[in-house]
């Protein structure tokens, strides 16, 4: 016997997929902001050392 009847299951692990592709958008907006601030960055330091010559 089960420790949960799988009907009574269902609802647990739809819940449990839904919370992690939830962590897995956040993880990656995370990432790209910061390959955005990273790209800016750079772009800024290639327009400074372009001025500089």
């Amino acid at each position: 016997m089960p420790a949960l009847p799988l009907d009574e299951a269902g609802k647990y692990v739809a819940g449990a997929y839904v919370v992690f592709v939830a962590l897995l958008v956040i993880y990656v907006a995370i990432i790209a902001a910061k390959i955005a601030r990273i790209d800016r960055q750079v772009t800024e330091l290639n327009e400074f050392l372009e001025n500089e010559e």
